[in-house]
């Protein structure tokens, strides 16, 4: 089959199930969502997170690394592939936080608390858990990612929902694009980095005390704008930094 058509249904996998093991992370483990409530993680509107999505791709193709026997201990060979694995999807993780630094001035996650962590971007004990993750993935999902690439290899009239579920994000992306100009613009204006996941928690606190719901799908989506969201969102920081005398650039950035 394809390669292009193969990674491109690993990627449609890999960013629904990213999604979901993000949604039940935040729901029941995270420690940023004391409350316990139900949160869209990601950046996108729907449920799928690309960076999952690529990370699936390279999990597969290092996966298949195996078939080459480059090393001939099998241990020391599935050892050295779970590393891989690792090193892979940290270095996946830290571009895509670069990314979201250096052209929206927004973070979409943090780790500036964890030991050993880089730019608040990338720590050991995530990359520890991409190595367990990696294992997992090796043991108990790649024969399952074979066996569907078989089926599909069968089925390829399949390939339509495939390329409707790309129709779709790629309009999801459009408008998250847009989204991130306009939290661009503002971060900028007031020179903070603007924590994805803390604004729209504060909107999700100003929609259920003003409107007693909240859009899932759509967090932004409400009587007021963006614009006005973001305005009492900085509000908030000034007050939490000025209450601790702490409040300027840097200490926003932290």
């Amino acid at each position: 089959m394809n390669l292009f058509l193969i990674l491109a249904f690993l990627f449609f996998i890999g960013s629904i199930c990213g999604w979901v093991i993000e949604l039940l992370f935040r729901r029941f483990i995270s420690k940023a969502n004391p409350e316990r409530k139900w949160i869209n993680p990601g950046f996108c509107t729907g449920p799928y997170i690309p960076l999952y999505g690529f990370g699936l791709c390279f999990l597969y193709l290092i996966a298949r690394m195996e078939d080459f026997n480059l090393i001939s201990n099998m241990i020391l060979n599935r050892i050295v592939l779970f590393l891989a694995m690792a090193v892979c999807m940290t270095v996946i993780e830290y571009m895509a936080g670069v990314g979201c630094l250096h052209f929206a001035n927004m973070r979409l996650w943090d780790y500036s608390q964890e030991w050993g962590n880089v730019n608040g971007l990338i720590c050991p004990k995530f990359s520890l858990i991409w190595a367990a993750l990696g294992a997992v993935y090796y043991f108990c999902i790649h024969p399952y990612i074979l066996d569907a690439l078989y089926w599909l290899g069968n089925n390829l009239a399949f390939s339509f929902f495939i390329g409707l579920f790309y129709g779709v994000f790629v309009i999801d992306v459009a408008h998250s694009i847009n989204l991130t100009a306009k939290l661009r613009a503002f971060a900028d204006d007031k020179e903070l980095v603007i924590h994805y996941e803390n604004l729209k928690a504060h909107i999700r606190q100003v929609q259920e005390q003003q409107a007693g719901k909240y859009h899932f799908f759509r967090p932004f989506h409400s009587e007021l704008s963006v614009t006005e969201h973001l305005q009492e969102y900085f509000k908030e920081l000034l007050e939490m930094h000025a209450a601790n005398h702490v409040f300027g650039r840097r200490a926003v950035r932290k």
